[in-house]
């Protein structure tokens, strides 16, 4: 079974019989953080496990943290393997936001040094829309499996490593909020509104077609190649709020082969926890 960033519905459903593949169902909602598991009850994919982001895909947020800290790479790892995910499993990730919150799973999964995952482009509703097969309930307990974690270090920075970084003019900050929330006309979730100073704008949107697909490979590379006006990709700093839409940016970077770019997995709900940190507001969104 071969595996890419991304996977589309028809491809999907030829693999369903295979032991190796792992479906995880990522759906969520911030406002309502039970509404997502609530769903999968409803229906998710044949075979689908359940991943909630406030309780398997962070820790627990501390004063001094972002809404969505990384949790132990070690205790991820653990939780994975009693899902059945193995050395060889291929992890298929999914939601309904256009991939915002299957993103992260995917770069975790990477991060601790599993790379057989994907996204499923378009998410539930494309798999709907192909005639997909769904189960309700919740799927069985699978046979718990091995997985070791080896995480890369290098693949995010802490925000004393953002700090550093702003000085260098190589260095891009893309935050992948919403134009409002960049400019600081609306703040629904965190305590004051605006943007890291020296940030740039790339919604995570815009990775995205009409009918919540990703953009191809070839428009999505000329796209971000005129966002970052000759810097090379591997300066590039992927935030957000919280460190979970930048995973979407992340994702369509590697889906155009511009690869290198950092997460800043505490975002700017961790730059705002100080109010000793600067924010700015306005600017080109």
């Amino acid at each position: 079974m071969e595996w890419r960033p991304l996977i589309d519905a028809a491809a999907l459903a030829r693999h369903l019989g295979d032991r190796r593949l792992v479906p995880v169902d990522c759906r969520f909602d911030l406002r309502h953080p039970t509404a997502g598991r609530d769903a999968y009850r409803t229906a998710h994919l044949p075979g689908a496990r359940y991943a909630s982001l406030d309780e398997d895909l962070s820790a627990p947020p501390t004063a001094g943290s972002g809404r969505h800290p990384l949790p132990d790479p070690q205790r991820f790892a653990a939780w994975l393997a009693g899902l059945g995910v193995g050395e060889d499993s291929v992890v298929v990730a999914y939601d309904d936001a256009g991939g915002a919150f299957a993103a992260r799973l995917w770069w975790m999964l990477r991060w601790i040094g599993h790379d057989r995952v994907a996204v499923l482009d378009g998410g539930y509703g494309a798999w709907i829309a192909a005639g997909g097969a769904l189960e309700t309930g919740e799927t069985a307990s699978p046979t718990p499996a091995t997985l070791p974690a080896r995480p890369d270090a290098t693949a995010h920075l802490t925000t004393a490593e953002v700090e550093h970084a702003l000085a260098d003019p190589r260095r891009v900050l893309v935050d992948a909020r919403a134009p409002e929330r960049f400019t600081g006309a609306v703040e629904p979730l965190d305590r004051i509104a605006g943007h890291v100073p020296g940030a740039r704008n790339h919604p995570f949107a815009r990775n995205l077609g009409p009918d919540g697909r990703f953009l191809g490979a070839t428009e999505l590379r000329r796209r971000w190649v005129d966002f970052l006006r000759g810097a090379s990709p591997a300066a590039v700093i992927s935030m957000c709020g919280s460190g979970v839409t930048a995973c979407h940016n992340l994702l369509a970077l590697e889906i155009a082969g511009l690869r290198g770019a950092k997460l800043y997995a505490g975002s700017y709900s961790e730059w705002v926890a100080d109010p000793a940190r600067p924010v700015a507001t306005g600017g080109e969104a």
